[in-house]
């Protein structure tokens, strides 16, 4: 199982972070040891001061797939959460300055939390989502698909052309604005429309 991640999907996140628009959809991994386990919460690692939540629409792939059309992608997903991409900025920042890969700050253990599945066929179309992240019981992210940059499908499509897509593997589709600092004691709650995916304590 493999983790694929699009970076800058939402221009006002980009935005918000000083970032250009991209051209076409940034894409980083992350190892199937950075996701973190049912029920454990999320710790912050020793070697950061500022590690950020990013809530993002996540889907499971259910079928093996290469080079896949645009037109055949929704046939290669049928269930989805809300996720969080645990981000360290002050790693990040300093990769970004030199130039170098993100992993360090975005594919350590735990820094991929899944919520629970939820069947696509009891949820409205993937690119009229509505979801949205408390901490401590205080929205802070609200993000709506019609606003990725780059949809689903093309995501799909973008990224099979490099990329074997096997059944299991997550693809986290982008972070809306309101990205932020998280600490210990609080508490992240997820939500797909009405739906609670996932409920993360972070010590």
């Amino acid at each position: 199982m493999k983790i694929i991640c699009v970076g800058r999907n939402y221009a006002e996140h980009a935005n918000e972070l000083n970032n250009p628009l991209p051209e076409q959809p940034v894409i980083f991994m992350k190892p199937d040891s950075a996701v973190l386990l049912k029920k454990r919460p999320f710790y912050i690692p020793d070697w950061t001061d500022n590690v950020h939540y990013e809530m993002e629409v996540v889907i499971k792939i259910n079928r093996i797939g290469k080079n896949i059309q645009r037109k055949f992608a929704y046939k290669y997903y049928e269930e989805l959460t809300g996720g969080i991409d645990f981000t360290a900025r002050d790693v990040q920042s300093k990769c970004k300055e030199k130039s170098w890969p993100w992993e360090l700050a975005k594919a350590f253990d735990g820094s991929a939390a899944i919520g629970k599945m939820i069947s696509k066929n009891n949820l409205p179309p993937i690119q009229e989502l509505n979801f949205e992240l408390k901490k401590n019981s205080e929205t802070v992210q609200i993000g709506k698909t019609d606003e990725m940059l780059f949809t689903v499908d093309q995501i799909i499509e973008f990224v099979s052309q490099y990329f074997t897509l096997k059944i299991g593997d997550l693809i986290f589709t982008g972070t809306p604005a309101g990205v932020g600092k998280v600490n210990a004691g609080d508490v992240l709650q997820g939500f797909i429309e009405t739906k609670e995916v996932f409920n993360i304590s972070v010590k």
